[in-house]
């Protein structure tokens, strides 16, 4: 065989055992899904928190109250955003009905003036007939509404876990992190624990700058729909804060919802003023924020970003395309600092290799227990003691203190009674 045939062939069958790994952690993950998007979020959340706690601590704070100042403020600030887009959305829903009918009366005009020169009694013959298939397939509207019931379910739960999670990162991250690296070899333990501390900066980096350009394209947004006079202007940059975490087609996708709004609540003319909003919003993302602000800060071209987001949506939806550039942008700063070589010659100042704080609770008394390394054995050095001998000279002998302290006194009574 040709030497490259043997090349080609060497590398196939490693990179076939490569691929089929990944294949099976991708679909372990999408298998797990309950149970990795909530701890995907603690851990995103816990790259914006630490630095506060860490900031707090330093000030003279408590450790556990810093942690429950932040998460609780957290939890204050999110259900404050909710709140005010529930509020506004309530009080600009409150002529709702008579807005539809109006439209509803609208578009019967068009109709009748079209060439399909629709009457009235056409369309409401057409309405029932819709009304009929949707009474004859009820059983999948059911079906629908108890996905959404357990979806709610799920949806609980995973809050609850990525609460849950993202107290104890917050309390123990760093003895978690410690417990992770001690799977590796030790030669290895240097290499992961600095690819890890860069991959953490990066994650952090990325988070800042992400909360600061979606609140750019919200605040864009949302102040160009108060001036064009669409309603619920304060829950559409609520709504494209959130969608903006989503790099490139977040932006886009949550303003649609705005030019709708315009369009349902106001007119043509609007809704075409609101579109240009959003695409001139869409145009500084994408040619000034992602470049320079993002692109810095997470080193990921914007092609990358595209084709990541696009695959991670096609695996696994909107959790995928949310995670994707910062699972992305993590992993290519770990493999560049392995790739570097730096921790051969500089590695971490610490390599953690201790537990947890919290798993040191455990009693260490009990038989057979062993917490790290068993010490190595010394010998003891025994002090010496100077005993007279029957010739009157002095000499000394070790002293074990290990022998009772009744095993001597033979001896001394002996000694007494000779002397």
């Amino acid at each position: 065989m040709p030497a490259g045939i043997r090349l080609a062939g060497a590398w196939s069958w490693r990179l076939i055992v490569v691929a089929a790994a990944i294949a099976i952690l991708i679909f372990l993950i999408i298998q797990l899904r309950l149970i990795v998007i909530p701890l995907l979020v603690a851990v995103l959340v816990s790259a914006l928190l630490i630095p506060f706690v860490a900031f707090l601590v330093r000030h003279h704070w408590p450790k556990g109250l810093a942690v429950a100042v932040a998460m609780l403020g957290t939890l204050v600030l999110v259900a404050g955003l909710v709140t005010l887009a529930s509020t506004q959305i309530a009080e600009g829903t409150v002529g709702l009905s008579d807005r539809l009918t109006a439209s509803f009366d609208r578009l019967k005009s068009v109709l009748a003036a079209s060439p399909l020169q629709l009457s009235d009694t056409e369309i409401t013959n057409y309405l029932q007939q819709g009304w009929t298939a949707i009474q004859n397939d009820s059983a999948v509207f059911i079906s629908g509404a108890l996905s959404v019931g357990t979806t709610l379910g799920h949806l609980l739960t995973g809050l609850l876990l990525a609460l849950f999670s993202l107290l104890f990162i917050l309390i123990d991250g760093k003895a978690i992190w410690g417990w992770i690296v001690r799977f590796f070899p030790l030669r290895a333990r240097a290499a992961v624990d600095g690819a890890g501390i860069a991959g953490w900066t990066t994650l952090g980096n990325f988070a800042r700058v992400q909360i600061l350009v979606a609140s750019i394209d919200a605040v864009g947004i949302g102040v160009g729909a108060a001036l064009l006079g669409v309603p619920m202007a304060i829950p559409i940059g609520i709504l494209v804060f959130l969608g903006s975490f989503i790099p490139i087609v977040g932006a886009v996708a949550t303003g649609s919802v705005a030019i709708i709004i315009a369009l349902i609540f106001n007119n043509w003319a609007v809704a075409l003023a609101m579109l240009g909003v959003v695409l001139l919003v869409q145009q500084v993302e994408g040619h000034v924020l992602q470049p320079l602000i993002m692109g810095t800060a997470v080193k990921v071209h914007p092609l990358a970003v595209v084709l990541v987001v696009a695959s991670g949506a096609l695996l696994a939806g909107i959790p995928g395309a949310l995670f994707a550039v910062p699972v992305a942008a993590v992993l290519n700063a770990m493999t560049s600092y392995v790739a570097g070589g730096t921790w051969r010659s500089s590695p971490p100042a610490e390599v953690p290799t201790r537990g947890s704080v919290l798993w040191q609770t455990v009693p260490q008394s009990r038989p057979g227990y062993r917490f790290g390394a068993a010490p190595a054995r010394t010998a003891r050095v025994r002090p010496r003691s100077i005993r007279t001998t029957r010739d009157g000279s002095a000499r000394s002998t070790p002293s074990d203190s290990s022998t009772p302290s009744d095993s001597s006194a033979p001896d001394a009574q002996h000694d007494s009674s000779e002397n």
